[in-house]
């Protein structure tokens, strides 16, 4: 049972020394470095305040090397619940203060301990719980949930106004706390998994010791399993995992239950009866209770789920964009970080980064298209996270389509069990539409200049008829070494049906380092302008341009259709 990996978030290099000290503490952590201010962060960023919402919003645990108050000013329009925080810690540049903001339920003040330990210093921790009795009652460790946390709260003020405590259950993280036990006290703090009223005068915690083996065609399976766990007197706070049989892999009610319960679903190898499933994945003596359909595992210790069966593999298919960071949908970045395996054209994948240390990453030649889409199903089909990485979007001429051919043409049923999901991006045609204005504002039409997977000829006749349609047209792969005479035909095509006065936008390296622009005509456009990464967007006969305060240009296509306004 691992804890997030957390971020350590800096703005100048002057704190780059204390970074990495407490990099030492967390190996997997990066450091994430404010763009053209830091030199050697394993991540750059540009903008402060998104940065650190979007991490908080992620549930990643924060360090950042600042002061406190800007950390707070920063993420108060995101504090609404308390018990949902993650752990925001804020460090002095040079070391010498380590102040625990957020996530006291989290494991802010163990992170704030730790970190200190490290800089040799003492960490500001002002929870009065944790300062009187050297623990928080109210954040069990890993294994263990908090029962109620109101009831909690009145709790602990209890105790602090002087109140003694008796520990009823195994609780050996409180065997050096320096809590006031009593065993005639009134207070008591229970440990178990046995289902109980709440009452005032107890603080419930439940071990995550419960098992539940169950089959997705039980009928009403979230209330089929409550009503088996409280009939044999089980807390739904202990349950640890569902267990399916790995046969139900794709069986709708299993994902829903899972997440109604807030627990995860994993996979084992079907047999005979529920109870024997519960056993053999387990694998530690347990206590078998229930019949067929529904089978709880007791243990008599907190479980891992991840040591009991496996998951569901998963594929997401993911479109980076142009290529900016910020221009990249939160999807995509919450499906990178939970990834086993990233596979891709390597440019891409260095794009789509950074990554944790045990993060796989795949790279091969661009051209590897169905081995590479083969490889991620075989590498999911064994329960890991996988993600292939397009740029732009990667149902436009990218990975999407590879990967569904490559399950379209399979009979491997371990493949067609994985969890596939398709995640839009930012395709280069849009990135570069919208620095422009709005060429594509009507229909328009997208095409890819490259033969190698189709005949030329084809490319021609639609070509050719999109024109005459007087679409707008935007054009992938225009051109390259192999086939540097394919875009003076194409423009040969469309200027029989368009004037030489039709706008036309070169949109090169849009949403990376070194992007440019340019407006120009169809009657002034030749090949030697355009290279591989240019993207070519052709205007219809009603699409306008005029000039912008900054001396650029506006490009836009009305929405409506008749008669072009005057220029």
């Amino acid at each position: 049972m691992t804890r997030p990996v957390p971020a350590i978030v800096i703005l100048g290099n002057g704190s780059l020394a204390t970074a990495r000290r407490i990099q030492q503490v967390y190996p997997d952590a990066l450091i994430h470095g404010l763009a053209e201010r830091v030199d050697g962060a394993d991540h750059v960023y540009r903008e402060f305040g998104s940065t650190l919402r979007e991490l908080y919003q992620q549930g990643t645990p924060i360090i950042a090397l600042c002061a406190a108050g800007i950390v707070i000013r920063t993420l108060a329009p995101l504090l609404l619940e308390k018990g949902a925080e993650p752990p925001v810690l804020a460090v002095a540049e040079d070391g010498s203060a380590v102040v625990p903001l957020l996530g006291g339920l989290g494991g802010v003040n163990v992170m704030a301990r730790e970190i200190a330990a490290a800089l040799d210093v003492s960490a500001a921790i002002t929870t009065s719980g944790e300062l009187r009795f050297g623990t928080c009652l109210l954040n069990p460790p890993s294994g263990y949930v908090l029962g109620d946390l109101e009831l909690g709260k009145r709790f602990v003020s209890d105790l602090l106004a002087g109140e003694t405590v008796r520990i009823e259950g195994s609780a050996p993280w409180l065997a050096q706390a320096q809590l006031p036990e009593d065993a005639q006290a009134r207070l008591a703090v229970h440990v178990g998994h046995a289902e109980r009223t709440p009452q005032a005068n107890e603080l419930l915690i439940y071990p995550r010791s419960v098992v539940v083996a169950v089959s997705g065609a039980v009928s009403d399976l979230s209330n089929a399993i409550r009503q088996a766990l409280h009939q044999a007197a089980i807390a739904v706070q202990s349950l640890a995992c569902l267990l399916a049989p790995d046969t139900e892999m794709t069986h709708p009610a299993l994902r829903e239950t899972a997440r109604e319960l807030g627990v995860p679903l994993r996979f084992a190898k079907a047999e005979t009866d529920m109870g024997e499933l519960a056993r053999n994945a387990v694998g530690q003596p347990v206590s078998i209770l229930g019949d067929d359909a529904i089978a709880i595992a007791v243990a008599d210790n907190p479980l891992d789920p991840l040591l009991i069966g496996r998951p569901r593999g998963r594929l997401a298919v993911i479109g980076l964009g142009p290529g900016a960071a910020e221009l990249m949908v939160p999807a995509v970045k919450s499906e990178l970080a939970r990834a086993n395996d990233v596979l891709g054209y390597e440019t891409y994948v260095r794009m789509a980064g950074p990554f944790r240390a045990d993060q796989v990453l795949h790279c091969t030649d661009n051209r590897e298209e169905m081995q590479r889409a083969r490889h991620a199903f075989e590498l999911a089909a064994q329960g890991r996270s996988v993600v292939v990485v397009s740029s732009g979007d990667p149902g436009v001429f990218a990975m999407a389509a590879a990967v569904l051919e490559a399950l379209h043409e399979s009979t491997d049923v371990h493949w067609h069990n994985v969890d596939l999901e398709i995640l839009p991006g930012v395709s280069a045609s849009l990135a570069t539409a919208a620095q422009a204005g709005a060429p594509l504002g009507h229909d328009f039409c997208v095409l890819s200049l490259s033969d190698n997977l189709k005949p030329w000829a084809i490319i021609e006749k639609r070509l050719d008829l999109a024109a005459q349609a007087d679409l707008a047209l935007a054009f992938y792969n225009p051109i390259s070494r192999s086939r540097p005479w394919q875009l003076g035909q194409a423009l040969e095509i469309v200027a029989r049906h368009r004037g030489p006065e039709t706008p036309v936008v070169l949109g090169r390296d849009i949403g990376r380092p070194g992007q440019t622009l340019r407006v120009t005509t169809l009657g002034l456009l030749t090949p030697d302008q355009v290279d591989m990464r240019t993207m070519v967007l052709i205007g219809s006969s009603l699409t306008c341009v005029f000039p912008r305060a900054d001396g650029g240009e506006w490009v836009y296509t009305p929405r409506w259709y008749g008669e072009k306004p005057a220029s």
